[in-house]
């Protein structure tokens, strides 16, 4: 049995977990908690972890279980129950993020997060080549 299926308590993610519970079938809310409960273990136990590693092997979820793993997520990192995922058109294709409604609502808070993702694609780029012209790994 899953420790956040049935752990009462007033905490944000909580309450978030238990409108979801009420809004999903069975089964979606059963993959939803499989997905979520290693980083909201991480999360009690202080050991965070980036995000993109908490979903890996998670490809398979329909989009709205992934959506509300993320919101979850979300929730239990920053506390508030107001965070949304947000679509931006980041030029080569759209991307994915997770924000509070006032940013979502905002085009100019959503610019300057494109503008963020694109100096740090672009790091990450420099980065790349720097590892592949030195010989090192670059799938890490």
């Amino acid at each position: 049995m899953n420790d956040y299926e049935h752990r009462p308590g007033g905490r944000p993610v909580d309450i978030h977990l238990h409108t979801l519970r009420s809004r999903m079938s069975g089964a979606d809310f059963r993959l939803l908690l499989d997905a979520v409960e290693p980083a909201l273990r991480a999360i009690d136990e202080h050991r965070l972890s980036p995000v993109e590693s908490v979903l890996d092997g998670y490809g398979d979820l329909p989009e709205v279980v992934r959506d509300e793993a993320l919101l979850v997520i979300a929730t239990a990192v920053t506390g508030r129950l107001d965070n949304e995922v947000v679509d931006i058109d980041f030029g080569d294709g759209p991307v994915r993020v997770i924000t509070d409604a006032e940013t979502a609502s905002d085009p100019e808070r959503l610019s300057a997060i494109v503008t963020c993702l694109r100096e740090r694609r672009r790091i990450d780029e420099e980065l790349r080549g720097i590892a592949e012209a030195s010989g090192l790994p670059t799938d890490l």
